[in-house]
């Protein structure tokens, strides 16, 4: 007698398929990922949010986490898929901008979708039925399908997936062992991305590499075995994919500039040339610029281009700076910037880049910088500008061209009074300031202030080796004599102090006010606090600035004062500080006082 099955083809190839299934191993775990979008710490909590997101996203998924949480994701995808999935998601403000892949070891029982709300509904099982025996000898009868009906047996349900185990370690290792050069290199690129190794893209798994993957591992909330499974292979380099795809890295040939570098570009985008830098403007309001630096030069030059750049405004004054003749780097952060840059002096070329951003960033940003730090190369023999090698005025000029510069409140002039540096100049120029510098650069403290002769006294914050200190004159006054003035007029627009040239009107003020000198002399805002020096270069006193004096009272043009010579030896001398005195010498040719007095004259800058 034929068996029953073989009397029914078609439930014979179900059953058939059935087995084909089990028979066909399952797609491999680790080909499937998940893109982690949100995790709640309560039940209610994740499953209402499931469910806003199911309204948008068909695939959603919810599970309960090995931590207890629950986490809600999209999928499951192809690695590939998944990869492009989070970057496009992400790049569309559809989803959190710290999504990322899973690879669902972490993932307990399902919650979502929820019965009823879109949850597949398991077949319900056939009903049973009671087998009544049949009389001894008789044979079943054939069931007589409708008319015009024909007989179709059900397909056996498919079985559901099964996932595959993790991986064991001996397992992990011998699924690395069949890993390419390049796939063991596209894992430390990865590891490196994330900032969980420091080392060569060599390939070569060695302690550094191994520990970068434990430290991985346990970040990840997984057992720290040094050695990665397919799975959690797959799961690093598919967020490295989708992070890459996010920003849309590409490599950038300036020619113009001879310049090449991975920049980007989802990020910034070009915006200008301004010799010689190279603009990318944010983009997708991404809070960020990039400027690359191109300029021919000399040392000169490059030294000077490192001052500049700390005195934008976009460049904190907060930070490490290192230099070498070679190459130097800036570190500006403050609450509300976060800006580096890099520079480096070679073959007469000076080349570099600057990353302007917001300390919000600074994750993102050093991911970033460290993809630019790799690829940047110089290329060529060419550079922005080819005309910007002496760093003067009009060099200055055109390297800020389109950047803010930093600007103090105000700037007077000052001299230096001791062989360390100390400065005098009016209290005027460093009321209520929260910082003041000496010529642009030197941190300086105030440290005497009198408020009767308008003093006042810096300390540098470090030693310095001036170039010259004032000498005090000692020989008496002469009516009409010939005086100049050193200081800087026009405050910090001029990078040398100007001579300003007038004579001795008084000893005393209009009011006959004693320890006051005044002079015939047009003097600017910037001058007060410079030196005044008679014919021999001795320092017959200190310019005041002009609304000390004046009061309500509107003085002729020309009228200026200062504080004379031993009234503010007598002040500094009361506090221990010791001036030189003048030596005794005839009149100096005008060279020779100029050199003089723009040895001792400082630029007081006031900041807020």
């Amino acid at each position: 007698m034929m068996p029953a099955l073989l009397r029914h083809p078609a439930a014979l190839l179900a059953l058939f398929a059935a087995l084909l299934t089990f028979a066909v191993p399952p797609a491999r775990a680790q080909e499937q990922i998940w893109v982690q979008i949100e995790a709640q710490p309560t039940l209610d909590e994740a499953t209402a949010r499931a469910r806003a997101y199911a309204a948008i996203f068909p695939e959603t998924r919810g599970f309960r986490l090995r931590s207890g949480w629950y986490a809600i994701v999209l999928g499951p995808y192809g690695v590939a898929e998944g990869a492009a999935q989070l970057a496009g998601l992400k790049d569309e403000n559809l989803i959190p901008g710290d999504s990322f892949i899973a690879d669902g070891a972490n993932f307990r029982e399902p919650f979502w979708p929820a019965s009823g709300e879109g949850a597949l509904t398991p077949p319900a099982p056939p009903a049973e039925v009671t087998a009544q025996p049949l009389p001894e000898g008789a044979e079943p009868e054939a069931t007589t399908p409708e008319a015009g009906a024909e007989a179709i047996a059900e397909p056996a349900p498919e079985p559901a997936p099964v996932e595959e185990p993790e991986e064991t370690v001996q397992e992990a290792r011998q699924s690395e062992a069949l890993m390419t050069e390049d796939e063991r290199k596209e894992l430390q690129v990865a590891l490196q991305w994330f900032g969980f190794y420091a080392g060569g893209i060599d390939g070569a798994y060695g302690p550094g590499t191994r520990k970068s993957m434990a430290a991985w591992q346990e970040a990840m909330g997984l057992e720290p075995t040094g050695i990665l499974t397919a799975r959690q292979r797959a799961t690093l380099v598919a967020n490295h994919q989708a992070e890459i795809a996010e920003y849309g890295f590409a490599t950038v040939n300036e020619q113009e500039s001879g310049i090449e570098a991975t920049l980007p570009l989802s990020l910034v985008e070009f915006d200008r040339y301004e010799p010689p830098f190279v603009h990318f403007k944010p983009r997708n309001g991404s809070d960020l610029s990039i400027v690359l630096i191109s300029q021919p030069g000399d040392i000169g030059a490059f030294y000077g281009l490192y001052d500049i750049l700390q005195s934008l405004e976009d460049m904190p004054e907060t930070g490490e700076r290192t230099r070498s003749d070679k190459e130097f780097r800036i570190h500006g952060t403050s609450a509300s910037h976060d800006s580096r840059a890099y520079a480096r002096f070679e073959g007469g070329f000076i080349k570099g880049w600057m990353v302007l951003s917001k300390p919000a960033n600074a994750e993102r940003d050093a991911r970033l910088i460290q993809v630019l730090e790799q690829s940047f190369r110089p290329v060529g023999s060419t550079a922005l500008d080819p005309g910007l090698v002496p760093l003067d005025d009009a060099a200055r000029r055109g390297l800020l061209a389109g950047l803010e510069v930093r600007k103090p409140r105000h700037s007077r002039s000052g001299f230096y009074i001791s062989a360390q540096g100390a400065v005098l100049t009016t209290a005027e120029a460093v009321a209520q300031c929260g910082r003041v510098t000496i010529d642009r650069e030197t941190e300086a403290t105030v440290t005497l202030t009198d408020a009767a002769t308008g003093l006042a006294v810096l300390t540098p914050a470090v030693a310095l080796a001036p170039p010259g200190v004032a000498r005090f004159q000692i020989a008496p006054d002469r009516i009409g004599a010939e005086i100049a003035v050193a200081g800087y007029s026009y405050e910090d627009r001029l990078p040398a102090p100007v001579l300003t040239w007038g004579t001795l009107e008084d000893l005393t003020g209009l009011n006959g006010e004693a320890g006051v000198k005044r002079l015939a002399l047009t003097a600017l805002p910037g001058d007060a606090g410079g030196p005044v020096i008679d014919a021999t270069g001795a320092v017959l006193g200190m310019l005041l600035p002009q609304a000390a004096r004046q009061g309500a009272q509107q003085l002729p043009e020309g009228v200026s004062f200062a504080a004379a010579a031993a009234s503010v030896q007598t002040v500094l001398a009361a506090q221990g500080i010791a001036l030189l005195p003048a030596e005794s010498q005839g009149a100096l040719p005008p060279e020779d006082l100029t050199h003089i007095a723009t040895a001792m004259t400082v630029l007081v800058s006031c900041w807020d």
